[in-house]
């Protein structure tokens, strides 16, 4: 089991550099810039996102955007979608293949319950979707 998306497992982690051109014709640094610039329909905001100088930046500023009306509905679709365009980098493809078959949780300190899991001392408690997609692209791949 992998529950840390850190040190030798980093290319599982949102902020990994994963560059990838999006529909709009626009480099993406990370993941985690396309998710957060595409959590508003605000032009601007979208592109200050994406130009975010770090992935944590991005995260940041995604919190603020001006959230589009159906953010809840596609969220998932999203994350799917940036992971597949990162999981086309061959390197990428070749370590997250490397791991196949190793159960994979997005453990996090800061409660993250959605995307990933946090320890309670005996138990992960979670929904772990990061974690689940990322080993359902694995199996697809």
């Amino acid at each position: 089991m992998i529950t840390s998306f850190r040190d030798e497992h980093s290319f599982l982690s949102n902020f990994t550099s994963s560059p990838f051109v999006y529909a709009d014709g626009k480099t993406y640094p990370t993941v985690e810039h396309f998710f957060q610039a595409m959590k508003t329909t605000d032009a601007i905001q979208r592109e200050e996102v994406r130009l975010a100088i770090t992935p944590g930046k991005a995260k940041r500023m995604g919190k603020k955007v001006t959230l589009r009306s159906d953010w809840g509905e596609i969220k998932e679709r999203v994350m799917e979608y940036g992971l597949r365009k990162k999981f086309d980098i061959p390197y990428l493809r070749k370590l997250l293949l490397d791991i196949k078959g190793v159960k994979l949780i997005e453990g996090n300190t800061w409660g993250d319950r959605t995307w990933g899991a946090v320890h309670n001392g005996q138990n992960w408690e979670g929904k772990n979707l990061l974690g689940n997609m990322l080993m359902k692209i694995q199996n697809e791949l």
